[in-house]
């Protein structure tokens, strides 16, 4: 499939999701920027601005089979992945696939639930496969993981392992939306007079792949790759970082890069694309020093003022004219 072709289905897929999702098109974007790269979103922020609805709406949009998981204290293990269950018919036990087995699955307030039932998805997140009693069972493909998590509140919540955080390609914040963006969120609601907000399927999952092989052909020039290393780099050597982005953490800012470039309708990466996705693609891998944390630093802005201080390369000068 071509970049052009691929521009033209994401700009379809987002003037779908718009129907039923208002006010969050830079998280949208960047939600379809991680389901082009191959990875998975986290997206962290209060609760009632429309999380679920935008990571249901997308896996519509784009022809995925689709589940919701509710996290809960008390949720196992197999309550994610499934187990085996005795079948008097057969007098054998048989393997009940779990929510899992699925296109995109969509772990809501993944926080609620305690660290060995995150950790159930790491596999999943990782191999595309659960192992379940020594028995290994693949995955749909593609298969892809949007999680919600609920900043604001701690008591009966439970901080996502950083192994498991690193797994998400990226994590988004959506914020309140404007004042005429809430208002459009109520005139849609009482134009359509119920609920439930319809969104049509624009691509399947065999058209999906395609797309996301066409990302894969977006050419990288050799200074961007090592402006993406220094940008790496700069985030183990910062004083007020403890643990900086690992490779995967910059292999994953060069894969959303390019995503971005596709979206963008060209054929290439620019120092801007990567530029544009530092944020949602680092922050979430890095850790803050104790006086960094006790003097309130923002990772975020640790991340702003890396991205301010290294310098990118002139060699794209061109590309862009």
């Amino acid at each position: 499939m071509t970049i052009p072709e691929i521009t033209a289905l994401v700009a379809d897929i987002r003037t779908e999701v718009a129907t039923a999702v208002v006010g969050m098109e830079e998280a949208i974007e960047l939600a379809l920027a991680a389901i082009l790269a191959g990875g998975h979103t986290l997206f962290e922020d209060v609760p009632g601005l429309g999380k679920t609805l935008a990571a249901r709406s997308i896996a519509t949009a784009i022809g995925l089979d689709f589940r919701r998981l509710q996290c809960t204290p008390d949720l196992l293990p197999a309550d994610i992945t499934g187990s085996f269950i005795y079948a008097p018919r057969t007098t054998s036990f048989e393997f009940r696939p779990g929510p899992v087995f699925t296109g995109l699955f969509l772990a809501d307030e993944i926080n609620r639930t305690a660290p060995k039932t995150q950790s159930a998805l790491l596999e999943a997140m990782a191999e595309g496969q659960v192992t379940v009693e020594g028995n290994s069972f693949a995955l749909p493909h593609p298969f892809h993981v949007i999680a919600t998590a609920n900043p604001v509140e701690y008591e009966g919540t439970y901080a996502l392992p950083e192994a498991q955080l690193d797994r998400f390609m990226v994590r988004l914040r959506v914020g309140y939306p404007g004042r005429e963006g809430e208002q459009q969120v109520l005139l849609n609601r009482v134009a359509r007079r119920r609920e439930r907000a319809d969104v049509r399927a624009v691509v399947n999952a065999a058209t999906l792949t395609r797309m996301q092989a066409g990302v894969e052909t977006v050419t990288v020039e050799a200074d961007v790759i090592r402006y993406c290393v220094h940008l790496a780099e700069a985030t183990r050597t910062h004083p007020a970082i403890s643990v900086g982005a690992s490779p995967r953490g910059s292999q994953a800012l060069l894969l959303m890069a390019r995503s971005i470039a596709v979206i963008a309708g060209r054929d290439f990466v620019l120092p801007e694309d990567m530029k544009r996705v530092a944020v949602p693609v680092l922050a979430h891998r890095l850790s803050l020093t104790t006086q960094a944390w006790a003097a309130g630093t923002n990772v975020a802005d640790v991340v702003k003022e890396i991205v301010d201080r290294v310098p990118g390369p002139q060699v794209a000068a061109a590309r862009r004219a």
